[in-house]
């Protein structure tokens, strides 16, 4: 009864049922916590209003922006559409901090176990109405103690359970309601629209657009699309923004007297509390750091910046040392080169007397960051900074004991893992987010960099240092949207066409386990293969499959696995380490990541360890191996972006092969689709913040 959602890469999924119209993202264009514990809290955003746009509103919504004009102010609304009462939402509070814990990868805790009265229950229903009784648990997990009474009187709420499909809930509510299951079943709509919103998210959105949300409802068939998007707002199931529409006209004439109070055209925006609130606390944070800064510059006995500025390893460098010393938050863009320029940075902070650090998406990337100058004890990955385990610890109020902080892979957080990265650092430090402006978005929801860098708040640095070699000539091409030939003496770069996906796994194959290790030097241990998705005929399972029968043949006698495996352990979502099986027994999988040990118990293994000798882009990203075979089979046409293949051909140090079955769909992607747009509304937040700040 379940769809199975890993055939979606989350780098280029094909567009959500709910996606919104393309929207400019100019900084992915080429060229160019806990509470602080501060005594008196920087001003809040106020929450997002409606004030002002009644006439931009269809007349039918009139009344329910009234409605949330009084929410928003923390007042009862006066009359609320159907007979509804919407909720007040308070202000958003910071995200409190992860507390520090033992172990940067242990996996994520294996749920308590469950009533077993609650499981039969829910079993119960679930066999009545034809679907799976192996749903029950994951119906209890999802639904509570009451998921069987639940779904009895709503089956449209098994929907909460992952991976079940919408024409399967009407299938299970048809089954137990009879006749009664209509397609306009207000019970069926609400659990539509927050199902929409579920999968806008995983496509990354953090807000979908009101006509495009309604659009998505009529093709459930849901003929009152736009009362059930106004049910749903008042019900407090989906938040309702707006935004200023930057695409439209003036909203009067040319010539027409100029009216400050004159209303902007806007777009109708609808979002999950989850990610509404991530993005508001993210701004608040990132403003905060701006607004309590006080530069040092020419202080008595204070750091002398422009002289560090001036021995800086490179003109880059120096103008980055600049731009930090002068500000509480800056952007830093660059490639793979770029990152000596943030290791400059902390080393000469730190030479100044300052504590400095800076923090990797991962392990590889913290390794490389230490070599490239920042030095070894100053160099943290983001989860071990957060859990404490790594970096400089906290302070008494909590947030990280530092003055300055350099984050590397910065377009890898998603929202909410960039709020708590931003709350925990401390009032008047420095924060600096570096990273490259063509990669792929982060794996999660939002697209934090790139609206960071389109607001224009803060001070930014863009870096001149190119990547060396061919593989960085052809990066870099394909940066500004040509995919062009280079010359590569040593066969650094490979092109291998294919004519099916057969003889694209086949060709990988052979690739990593004899080519590459014969030609070139690199052994199969130390390629990595990168493929668009996991479904597929040349998927990461298949290719994983084809892999370890060449590589590591085995029974998988330990949860389909074997010593020797490389794997992926995901210890919490939207986050993969890779590492090695060591051994397995009835304690779990031990698997070793990186040096660090880890048991992962018997019962998680098929939901957090996955093979790894094939992996998606995004499970690549903030990551380079000594060579990389790129997979490109011919189903993969139609999601291929500038950025996916631009991230991808980007990981391989000394050599990069590309398995080609796409033809002409590879050049047209990087030339003519820079990136699967997102709909988010950080960018609007941070500008609206400023400009009520000036």
């Amino acid at each position: 009864m379940t769809e199975d959602r890993d055939d979606r890469d989350r780098e280029d999924p094909s567009a959500a049922e709910a996606a919104p119209a393309a929207d400019a993202a100019p900084a992915q264009s080429a060229g160019a916590a806990e509470d602080t514990g501060e005594d008196t809290p920087p001003p809040r955003r106020p929450r997002p209003s409606t004030e002002g746009v009644g006439s931009q509103l269809p007349e039918e919504l009139t009344d329910l922006a009234a409605a949330v004009r009084a929410i928003e102010r923390g007042e009862r609304p006066a009359a609320v559409p159907r007979g509804r009462t919407a909720p007040a939402r308070p202000a958003p509070e910071r995200p409190s901090v992860p507390a520090p814990s033992p172990a940067a990868v242990a996996p994520a805790p294996v749920p308590a176990l469950l009533s077993g009265d609650a499981v039969a229950a829910a079993r119960t229903v679930l066999a009545a109405g034809g679907a799976p009784e192996g749903l029950a648990e994951a119906a209890v997990a999802a639904l509570g103690e009451r998921a069987g009474e639940a779904l009895r009187e709503d089956p449209w709420q098994v929907l909460s359970v992952p991976g079940v499909r919408v024409d399967q809930a009407d299938g299970f509510a048809k089954a137990l309601l009879g006749g009664a299951a209509g397609p306009e079943d207000e019970r069926r709509v609400r659990a539509l629209v927050v199902r929409l919103l579920e999968q806008a998210a995983e496509q990354g959105h953090t807000a979908v657009e009101w006509p495009v949300l309604a659009a998505a409802l009529g093709r459930h068939a849901v003929t009152a699309a736009d009362d059930a998007l106004k049910a749903a707002v008042t019900d407090g199931l989906a938040l309702l923004f707006h935004v200023a529409d930057e695409n439209a006209g003036p909203a009067q004439p040319a010539g027409a007297d100029d009216d400050e109070d004159a209303e902007r055209p806007v777009r109708l925006l609808l979002g999950l509390d989850r990610w509404a609130m991530a993005e508001e606390s993210l701004a608040d944070g990132l403003m905060r750091l701006l607004n309590t800064f006080s530069p040092d510059e020419g202080q008595e006995g204070g750091p002398d910046w422009e002289a560090a500025a001036a021995a800086a390893p490179s003109s880059s460098a120096g103008a980055l040392v600049r731009a930090a010393a002068g500000s509480g938050l800056v952007v830093h863009q660059g490639a793979e080169e770029a990152r000596a320029e943030p290791a400059a940075l902390v080393a000469a902070a730190r030479a100044l007397g300052l504590r400095a650090y800076a923090a990797a998406a991962t392990e590889d990337g913290r390794r490389r960051l230490a070599a490239a100058g920042a030095g070894e004890d100053a160099v943290a990955t983001v989860a071990g900074l957060l859990a404490g385990h790594e970096g400089p610890g906290r302070d008494e109020d909590g947030t990280l004991a530092l003055d300055l902080l350099a984050v590397l892979d910065a377009p890898q957080l998603d929202v909410e893992a960039a709020a708590t990265l931003v709350e925990a650092v401390p009032d008047s430090a420095r924060l600096v987010l570096s990273g490259d402006p063509m990669a792929l978005w982060s794996a999660g929801p939002g697209r934090v960099f790139a609206d960071l860098a389109a607001a224009k708040v803060c001070p930014q640095a863009v870096s001149r240092t190119p990547d060396p070699g061919p593989i960085g000539e052809l990066v870099s091409g394909i940066g500004i949207g040509e995919l062009a030939q280079v010359e590569a003496p040593e066969k650094e770069v490979v092109i291998v066409p294919v004519r099916d996906a057969g003889e694209a796994v086949h060709r990988t194959v052979q690739l990593v386990a004899d080519s590459v290790p014969r030609v070139i030097g690199v052994p199969a241990a130390s390629t990595q293969v990168i493929t668009p998705g996991h479904g597929g005929a040349a998927g990461t399972r298949v290719l994983n499959a084809a892999l370890k029968e060449r590589l590591n043949p085995g029974p998988g006698r330990f949860g389909g696995f074997d010593p020797g495996d490389r794997v992926l352990l995901t210890p919490a979502p939207g986050r993969t380490v890779p590492g090695t099986v060591t051994s397995g027994g009835d304690e779990g999988l031990r698997v070793d990541c990186d040096g660090a040990s880890v048991v992962v118990p018997p019962e998680a293994v098929a939901g957090q360890v996955r093979h790894g000798w094939a992996v998606t882009a995004h499970q690549a990203a903030g990551r380079r191996w000594p060579a990389a075979v790129v997979v490109l089979p011919g189903d993969a046409a139609q999601t291929l972006t500038r950025a996916w293949v631009y991230t991808a051909f980007g990981r391989g140090e000394r050599h990069l092969s590309v398995v080609q079955g796409v033809d002409q769909a590879l050049p047209r992607a990087v030339a003519e689709i820079p990136a699967r747009d997102r709909t988010t509304r950080l960018r609007d937040i941070l500008r609206e913040q400023a400009a009520s700040a000036q």
